[in-house]
């Protein structure tokens, strides 16, 4: 008898259809068959605005990846779909390898196999760094850019521009700088309404609930410079809220400053940048490719050396940062909404409400039977604003306890 080739499992031959399926038409295709065959479940660690992420290892070529678990919906399918294509042209975009359609206990998952970002978050990176220069803020700029630069040439918004959604490669000193999360993103084309948005990096036009496009993510370019030159964020909230009205109307203003402390040794061409990408108007907003031409980034090798006091802020870290995260967590489940499910309103007549009572008495209102309201949340006038919850600044910008911020806002949605 001659030699026979190896009888291929019924997961490998899936993988081929798949791949071949993928390349006639650039779309990801979803594999049926269980995860645990092609992939060692590990550890968790981390967790997107949508989902949780655990470390995975494939079965056949032992190479590590990381897996999202997304309860399957249009909302997920349009995160998986605009963060597959993206990835597929730009090495500054977290790529996805694959992507599951499983049940689990009954519920419908996608799980969602992207390569694994060794290096981790940006700025956990950074607060490691014995010296950090304006030179090393435009090296990291420029990549931020890139992929913002190759979103917006593909019409798609990513609406949650902020540092932990920055991931490295690899723990090597060069390592590539990808962008991550793709949970608010959303085609420009069919419209920006939705007031999706982390408080210390949303426009002005999103909090006076205005039509808005792309350039949304300019201004939370500029908060991310902003924050890397000194530290801590152009705006922030002066109490426990995590968005205060104070807050809000610096914002509409555009209501920032450079402290000269903390802004000294920062060149007036990067001050000049951070001002253009955090221009209240979006008319007036620089875009992408002003941004990437513009003279500070273009000029980065001849930018200063001296180093930045950001690093310092960021190392600060409150005793009871423990506590603070759980207690945050919990206040932003009771926060978020979706906008893809019903409210239900409980009937008023067997509403068991003490005050509600009292009123209804006092004002000797006769309550008639009513049937249950069912109110779709995004076809409200005022739309549900979905923030992220986070911890708010002290009245001074110069005390250390600034650095809840990174540790804070880094908090996702568990919801």
């Amino acid at each position: 008898m001659g030699n026979r080739a190896p009888a291929r499992s019924k997961s490998t031959k899936s993988l081929s259809r798949n791949d071949s399926l993928r390349k006639q038409t650039n779309i990801f295709v979803t594999r049926t068959n269980p995860i645990e065959q092609d992939y060692i479940i590990s550890k968790e660690i981390g967790e997107g605005m949508n989902g949780k992420v655990y470390l995975v290892v494939n079965r056949f070529n032992k190479i590590k990846y990381a897996v999202k678990k997304l309860e399957d919906s249009k909302q997920a399918r349009r995160e998986i779909d605009l963060q597959w294509r993206a990835s597929q042209t730009s090495e500054h975009v977290v790529k996805i390898i694959d992507v599951y359609e499983n049940k689990i206990r009954g519920k419908k998952y996608l799980l969602v196999i992207m390569e694994y970002m060794e290096g981790g978050e940006l700025f956990d990176r950074l607060k490691k760094k014995k010296k950090f220069t304006e030179q090393e803020v435009a090296k990291i700029m420029k990549q931020i850019c890139s992929a913002v630069n190759h979103l917006h040439k593909m019409g798609i918004a990513h609406r949650d521009l902020k540092p932990e959604n920055l991931l490295l490669s690899s723990k090597d000193d060069n390592a590539i700088i990808k962008l991550s999360d793709f949970g608010f993103a959303k085609e420009a084309y069919k419209g920006l309404n939705t007031p999706n948005f982390t408080p210390y990096y949303v426009p002005p036009e999103i909090l006076l609930f205005e039509k808005y496009d792309i350039s949304c993510d300019i201004w939370s370019l500029g908060v991310i410079m902003y924050i890397l030159c000194c530290g801590y964020p152009p705006f922030y909230s002066h109490n426990g809220d995590p968005i205060s009205p104070g807050m809000k109307k610096r914002i509409k203003k555009g209501e920032y400053s450079f402290p000269p402390a903390d802004w000294l040794d920062v060149s007036q061409e990067a001050k000049d940048l951070i001002t253009g990408m955090l221009e209240t108007s979006p008319e007036k907003r620089l875009k992408i490719d002003q941004v990437m031409r513009s003279k500070w980034l273009l000029n980065s090798v001849n930018l200063p050396r001296t180093r930045l006091k950001s690093i310092k802020i960021l190392n600060t870290v409150p005793d009871n940062m423990k506590e603070i995260k759980m207690g945050m967590g919990q206040a932003l489940g009771e926060m978020r909404v979706n906008e893809n499910k019903q409210v239900q309103l409980k009937n008023i007549e067997s509403a068991d409400n003490p005050l509600l009572k009292r009123r209804l008495e006092k004002a000797s209102i006769k309550v008639k039977k009513v049937d249950p309201i069912v109110i779709e949340a995004s076809n409200q006038k005022r739309p549900s604003i979905q923030i992220q919850r986070t911890f708010s600044f002290p009245t001074s910008p110069k005390s250390e306890t600034l650095t809840a911020f990174y540790y804070t806002s880094n908090l996702k949605n568990n919801v």
